[in-house]
């Protein structure tokens, strides 16, 4: 009688150190889970790595066995690429290793941390490196395609602030990459994503950035159109320190928003100002404020990064139904704002959003070859995100999302934040990579030229 996966991994990896989880264990279903509700995928194998050793003799079971391989950091991903039905899932989240050097101004980071773990651990010394905008997100999936969020505009984005990482590749070997080691997949790993090799620890330069002054501002979305013209003309001349994303979405009905604006849709800013002068918080965020009418809610004030890092995660906890669609974007003419207010107006669930991040500032002092990210040109990466915890809803919050996206993309500038795209064929990830798609092909070829790595936004070996 045949073995199941589970069964052939538990005689021939010996010496594993983790846990080896089947479907026919009693944490299966825990371990299968990933945060959108809307993938449900069955593993034939999930391997909890606890060390580089444990993931190269995953990568080696899976390759022997002809067995498709799946990478999870802290499971995110929007399209499920973390997961695969009747395969093998590398789960890194017993990596849980986090060093900070406060001399040097580093930190290292396990390949299973998520980021409001990094984010309290560097606290406690004043210093942070950027990140996303919801604290659960795995480490990993930001570090490696990009990391936008709210300290874009001062410190630049997720990849521009790796140092170094240890890399387990296709072939089992485990080395690292650097500027001065391995050059090559450093360059493709900031941005290319998990296709050249699983990413065990990553080194990360920190910042002084202790309190930020930061909290959303909202206006009725009756007034979308104007409040997006004014942020549009605002936001390319604030200071750097300031960062500010445009958002669609309705406010919370539960504290500490005020009862009488609960279930509002709203047109909205998300504030971040790094530092914690409160009168040059103001003076930055004053040329918004003043060009238009008095907001629902201003509710910007101090607070230490990792709150605000942390705000949306009680909005969106793990087990919703998620549909992501993403575009880089150039310019908003007045038909997009237009466009923009219209399906704002016709958000389909309290948590369902439209988020537009500024890519502009420290992220523009980057060469659009530096690295893969190939649109350091672009102001703002967009987002729309239908998101609901009742399946009942999921194909509402779909369409709402697709048809925002169906309508905007005519004004974007033609890729996306890959980290944001669902499985969208592989046109759009070229799209995604521009003139670098050739460099990460070539590179991908040296690295893993049977494409072990391919449940990613892949890049196919040239």
């Amino acid at each position: 009688m045949s073995s199941t996966p589970a069964q052939a991994a538990r005689r021939e990896l010996t010496g594993f150190t983790g846990e080896l989880v089947g479907p026919e264990d009693s944490g299966y279903e825990q371990a299968r889970a990933v945060y959108n509700a809307m993938i449900d995928r069955s593993p034939a194998l999930i391997a909890r790595c606890a060390d580089a050793d444990a993931v190269a003799g995953v990568i080696g079971f899976a390759r022997a066995h002809d067995l498709p391989l799946a990478v999870r950091g802290g499971g995110h991903h929007g399209a499920g690429l973390g997961t695969v039905d009747g395969g093998v899932v590398a789960d890194l989240s017993p990596l849980k290793e986090i060093h900070v050097d406060p001399v040097a101004r580093t930190v290292r980071v396990g390949g299973g941390c998520v980021w409001g773990e990094v984010d309290r651990a560097t606290n406690a010394h004043g210093l942070a490196t950027p990140s996303g905008i919801v604290s659960t997100t795995g480490v990993g999936g930001i570090a490696t395609g990009g990391g936008l969020g709210h300290l874009t505009r001062k410190c630049g984005l997720t990849i521009d602030n790796l140092l170094a990482a240890d890399v387990v590749l296709a072939d089992g070997r485990q080395v690292r990459a650097s500027a001065d080691e391995n050059t090559d997949l450093f360059w493709a790993i900031r941005g290319g994503g998990g296709n050249f090799g699983v990413v065990t620890s990553f080194l990360f330069r920190l910042h002084e950035i202790s309190t930020v002054v930061a909290g959303p501002t909202f206006w009725p979305v009756e007034i979308s159109a104007e409040v997006l013209t004014a942020y549009r003309d605002f936001l390319p001349n604030a200071p750097r320190e300031l960062n500010a994303f445009f958002m669609h979405g309705t406010v919370p009905p539960a504290p500490p928003f005020p009862e009488d604006i609960q279930l509002r849709k709203t047109a909205g800013v998300v504030w971040c100002y790094t530092g914690d002068d409160l009168e040059a918080a103001a003076r930055a965020m004053a040329p918004l404020l003043d060009a238009l009418p008095e907001p629902l809610l201003h509710a910007a004030g101090p607070m230490p990064h990792p709150d605000m890092q942390s705000m949306f995660d009680g909005l969106y906890p793990p087990g919703h139904q998620w549909y992501w669609r993403a575009d880089f974007v150039n310019e908003i003419p007045d038909e997009a704002v237009d466009l923009h207010a219209k399906f704002g107006a016709e958000v389909p669930t309290v948590q369902s959003t439209m988020h537009l991040y500024p890519i502009d500032g420290a992220a523009h002092d980057v060469g659009p070859d530096d690295t893969p990210w190939a649109y350091r040109g672009a102001r703002w990466a967009s987002v729309y995100a239908g998101v609901d915890p009742d399946p009942a809803n999921a194909d509402l919050v779909k369409r709402w999302t697709v048809d925002y996206f169906d309508a905007l993309h005519p004004y974007s500038a033609g890729g996306a934040y890959v980290n944001m795209m669902m499985d969208e064929g592989q046109e759009r990830v070229r799209a995604s990579y521009r003139g670098n798609y050739d460099r990460l092909a070539r590179i991908k070829a040296d690295y893993d030229p049977e494409n072990v790595f391919r449940l990613n936004q892949n890049i196919r070996p040239s």
